[in-house]
């Protein structure tokens, strides 16, 4: 075969196969990336809630833990009626324990409002009133 010319510059056959090659990658290596930073990390299990809790609040003794359908928020329940909202915040689990006075039903679940600016309002989808007070120690009143 013989050289291709482009603009002033004569290109050869495989120079143009490796700047094919090369704009392939880039563009299979940008989808990957692209991929790979959607993908929603969930907060799996009700013993993932309590071990979060436990490890960042001192004397924390998780009684119970919901999670949301979505797995994006959680509440743990300790022995003594304290409460702790979780979120998940990219990988790892934001822990804040807030008051009871705090935790409200909506239509959409059981929302949070921590004021933390960090971990904001905690949403637990498809979470009713009974969940919590399933999980809530007998002197706590929800």
């Amino acid at each position: 075969m013989s050289p291709v010319a482009i603009g002033p510059y004569s290109v050869g056959p495989y120079a143009i196969a490796g700047i094919a090659v090369g704009v392939v990658l880039l563009v299979a290596s940008l989808a990957w990336a692209a991929l790979r930073t959607r993908r929603v990390v969930k907060i799996e299990t009700p013993d993932e809630v309590a071990d979060a809790a436990q490890a960042h609040l001192p004397g924390f003794a998780v009684a119970g833990a919901v999670v949301g359908a979505d797995g994006q928020g959680a509440l743990a329940i300790a022995d003594d009626g304290r409460v702790a909202a979780v979120k998940r915040i990219g990988n790892r689990l934001a822990v804040c324990e807030v008051a009871w006075r705090t935790v409200r039903a909506t239509h959409e679940g059981i929302l949070v409002e921590t004021g933390d600016r960090a971990l904001g309002a905690v949403m637990l989808t498809k979470v009713d009133v009974l969940d919590i007070r399933r999980l809530a120690p007998k002197g706590v009143r929800v």
